[in-house]
């Protein structure tokens, strides 16, 4: 699917200021939308937004159908007097530029359980007969995650394999046991969706008013550790017992010597085509309720994965084994129409990667730091651009744009210099230069992470892969953000004929 030509904005909502620890879905996220249309942005695009576990990633969740609980808006709830200003007063004092995910998870835990306490005491009728709805239009999947989370909460948080054996392996008595035995901790699970998804309704909504679509991601393969495969383990590589026999990640590459290994449990491709792949079109139909175009994260997945023993330590041990792509995007379009889809084919990309991503139109991704210097790779440079394709700087895995120069400028590679001749400039702030080089080139669609809109340092990177600890905890406060900064890029997406839509649009799309 081609799209207009457009620019926007890379944050994820953990990202926004607020007084609550994390970024969240209350006023701060409405004033970004603001900003957004001031600044002529048509696009907004978000991580996974599902429920994090550990290493708090959003490509490693709970569940790939649910809402992130931590992302719930604690003002909105006290607007709906399932908080007290008590409850909002005894916020704890949390750094207003980083993240610090274990006091801020028992906070937010706590106040999501005083909410439902009072949700429970109240008995208001119209938010009771809501939820209801809720329960029966998500029950596919909310019966599972439900119990699946009020199960894993009376097993103290281990991995759903070391449960008591009956539940992990969802005999049929455990089943209905655990379901009475747990009652009241199933219902504050759908509580706590129910309100997820009530506050991002609202804010999409709101976002559409102003002309703003959101980019949402689609991780290709689901965490070991979730309902999804606790519940279907018949579609996934698992054995009967629940234990991994396959696992996915990538072979060895420039970027590291053993390769990456992810251990997500990989799909039994077979098995999902019996029903033309219902679970995934499942998937799909549920995220476009919270977005307006899917990015398949790992999109070369579905030419070909690579698959690695349960039980090797790197990924050096692996084979590619060929997935139905073709097949598979076929039977959604039957089912779901044109999906408006962005392709990660980001590393070992193959001719079929590229057959595939063509044959369904959907454009590929550019980022600007692969680009320059004689061994990095050309087709990222943007005279080699077409126009179906999304232009980033840089990426949530990789340096800030900022970062990356401060890095190589003197590290005996021709990358800066490269750069420096490359746009005609000589001065310090390459990365304004470059962002730019993105809006004035050929792509459709431009992309660039706040943290460049910011020009910030590695200070502010969202991750390092492989790495324990300290990631996707990166914030941004208003006070970094200078006061014409919203007029400069208005006057980029009219300068390179990115605009924002007409009023009369506007009020057609409202």
């Amino acid at each position: 699917m081609q799209f207009e030509r457009s620019a926007g904005i890379l944050l994820h909502p953990t990202s926004l200021p607020g007084r609550y620890g994390i970024g969240d879905l209350g006023n701060e996220a409405y004033n970004f939308v603001n900003f957004l249309e001031a600044a002529g942005q048509k696009l907004w695009q978000v991580f996974p937004l599902g429920p994090t576990g550990y290493g708090d990633s959003p490509y490693q969740c709970f569940s790939a159908f649910a809402g992130n609980p931590l992302l719930i808006s604690p003002q909105k709830l006290a607007e709906e007097g399932l908080l007290t200003k008590e409850n909002l007063e005894g916020a704890p004092h949390f750094d207003p530029v980083s993240i610090d995910y274990g006091p801020l998870i028992n906070y937010k835990n706590q106040l999501l359980e005083s909410a439902f306490g009072n949700f429970k005491k109240k008995q208001d009728l119209k938010a009771i007969s809501e939820l209801s709805d809720f329960e029966d239009e998500n029950e596919d999947w909310l019966e599972d995650y439900a119990l699946f989370m009020a199960v894993k909460e009376a097993h103290n948080g281990v991995q759903w394999s070391k449960w008591h054996k009956d539940i992990a392996l969802r005999k049929p008595d455990a089943i209905e046991a655990w379901k009475e035995k747990l009652k009241d901790r199933i219902m504050y699970q759908k509580f706590v969706q129910f309100y997820f998804f009530k506050q991002w309704k609202e804010l999409k909504e709101y976002a559409v008013s102003k002309g703003i679509k959101i980019i949402g991601d689609l991780p290709i393969f689901i965490a070991g550790d979730s309902a999804d495969l606790w519940a279907n383990r018949n579609l996934f590589s698992v054995d009967d017992e629940g234990n991994l026999q396959t696992v996915a990640g990538v072979p060895p590459d420039y970027f590291s010597a053993t390769g990456q290994l992810w251990g997500n449990p990989l799909y039994k491709w077979d098995e999902m085509e019996k029903d033309d792949f219902l679970w995934w079109r499942k998937r799909i139909s549920c995220l476009l309720k919270l977005v307006d175009i899917i990015r398949i994260d790992h999109f070369r997945g579905f030419d070909a994965y690579w698959e690695i023993p349960a039980d090797a330590p790197t990924a050096e041990t692996g084979r590619w084994v060929k997935a139905p792509g073709d097949k598979f995007f076929s039977t959604v379009k039957k089912y779901l129409g044109d999906v408006p889809i962005i392709a990660e084919d980001l590393g070992i990309i193959t001719k079929g990667v590229e057959a595939l991503r063509d044959k369904f139109d959907f454009p590929g991704i550019k980022i600007l730091q692969f680009a320059f210097g004689e061994k990095m790779e050309k087709k990222f440079l943007p005279h080699n651009y077409i126009k179906n394709c999304v232009v980033h700087t840089g990426s949530h895995d990789n340096d800030t744009t900022r970062g990356y120069f401060e890095r190589v400028k003197d590290d005996g590679t021709d990358i800066y210099e490269f750069t420096q001749k490359y746009l005609n400039y000589f001065e310090e702030d390459i990365c304004f230069e470059l962002i730019r080089a993105a809006y004035s080139s050929v792509a459709n669609t431009v992309v660039i992470p706040m943290q460049d809109i910011l020009n910030l340092g590695n200070e502010a990177r969202m991750n390092y892969p492989g790495r324990l600890g300290g990631n996707w905890s990166w914030r941004f406060t208003w006070q970094q953000v200078p006061p014409n900064m919203a007029i400069i890029y208005k006057y980029f997406t009219e300068l390179y004929e990115r605009p924002p839509l007409p009023k009369k649009e506007l009020e057609e799309l409202a």
